[in-house]
């Protein structure tokens, strides 16, 4: 088992020279490269054979439950880590047939038909506004940021995000917009205060839900912003635009085509709306540790996926926009708020449920600065639209 560690760290010493990192196992053994064995910038501390077995078995699966269960420990930098796997694709492993067979069970029981959606986001989203607000912003928003200025706050950051996508949708005063998984609300706040719009929210979280439903009070938008505990499927009536920020990730690859019609039968004829989602490049089954502990259900789409069922259900694809680094920028903030109150965290859960989220924060910031992962802004219409302007000027301007 530990020949196997040993062609992983010369493989990760090859891809990065310069990186000081160590391996340490049980019996005291130890593994150091491109340093001082006193000065690794992270050192991954095996605590038994077991540990080891996990991770070669079942690549970034085994690694997570065994830093969950603190068979394994790192001192040091665990973004320096994560950034040193994905160099030697270590993230991307070909899973084992136990894996497969796991994963195709994960996909069976979480399917996001209208009987396991709701299921399947309750079990990220509905932990409370007392956990979410620790590491949010005061906006609590939780997808990617827009940072026009590196030392924006995370708030502002958020604010801007909303006015990007604001004037990208042309949003006037008197119109009607429709937030598809609306989360805590942040859209729809900002259009009604901001822009003057009627604003719609669909969410499948009660904590969500009644956030909003005070919250409109609370900003005296009660007549511009309505809330309504619904699966997007069961939506109706008929919106001048749409935006949807955050929310597609849980659609699944299955429903994609009904979203896409669905969205459809909600927008009026040359309407404008806006997808902000994660994506890939191309495409991808994900990985089982995330699915299993953090987003039951959820499906990443490449982008010709997106565009392709986008064409086919009507739709006229205007302008797309890739926000990778600013969901890097947005994760480690995140981040860094959570280790700011771990304490509090684990009060409230335990010290795992602390390590499973650190991990989560982490290693989804290092694979949109290393990885796959991308973050898409996709503009389109319900047939043309003759309303957008022939440049990007009215978005930045």
């Amino acid at each position: 088992m530990k020949e196997a560690f040993r062609k992983i760290a010369a493989m990760m010493h090859q891809a990065e020279p310069e990186a000081h990192f160590a391996f340490e196992f049980g019996d005291g053994e130890r593994l150091c490269y491109g340093g001082s064995i006193h000065s690794p910038d992270v050192t991954l501390r095996f605590k038994s054979p077991e540990a080891c077995r996990r991770i070669i078995a079942d690549g970034f699966l085994g690694f997570g439950e065994a830093y969950m269960d603190g068979d394994i420990e790192l001192d040091g930098d665990l973004p320096e880590l994560l950034r040193l796997g994905m160099r030697i694709g270590f993230d991307q492993r070909s899973p084992s047939p136990w894996q497969r067979i796991l994963f195709w069970a994960y996909r069976v029981f979480a399917r996001n038909n209208r009987s396991h959606a709701s299921q399947n986001v309750s079990h990220h989203y509905d932990r409370g506004e007392d956990f979410y607000s620790l590491y949010l912003d005061p906006t609590m928003t939780y997808s990617c940021a827009y940072f026009r200025n590196p030392d924006d706050s995370l708030e502002r950051a958020q604010v801007q995000k909303y006015d990007h996508i604001a004037r990208k949708l042309l949003l006037k005063p008197g119109e009607t917009l429709l937030d598809i998984g609306c989360g805590w609300g942040g859209m729809l706040f900002h259009a009604a205060g901001n822009y003057g719009v009627s604003a719609l929210g669909n969410t499948v979280s009660m904590p969500q839900y009644d956030y909003i439903q005070e919250k409109r009070k609370e900003l005296g938008l009660e007549n511009k912003i309505r809330v309504i505990l619904e699966d997007y499927r069961n939506l109706d009536g008929k919106f001048d635009k749409v935006v949807s920020i955050g929310m597609f990730e849980h659609v699944g690859r299955k429903f994609i085509p009904a979203f896409m019609r669905r969205v459809n039968g909600l927008l009026k004829d040359g309407g404008l709306g806006l997808l902000h989602t994660i994506g890939r490049d191309k495409a991808s089954s994900g990985d089982p540790w995330t699915w299993k502990y953090i987003f039951p259900g959820y499906y990443i789409p490449a982008l010709d996926e997106i565009v392709r069922e986008m064409g086919a259900a009507g739709f006229s694809v205007c302008d797309v926009e890739n926000l990778r680094l600013h969901y890097a920028r947005t994760l480690d903030l995140w981040a860094e708020n959570f280790e700011r109150n771990a304490d509090e965290v684990r009060r409230m859960f335990d010290d795992r449920f602390v390590r499973m989220w650190r991990l989560y924060l982490r290693g989804s910031s290092a694979s949109f600065k290393y990885g796959e992962l991308r973050v898409f802004q996709v503009l389109f219409s319900k047939g043309l639209s003759g309303d957008l302007p022939t440049t990007r000027d009215y978005v930045y301007s």
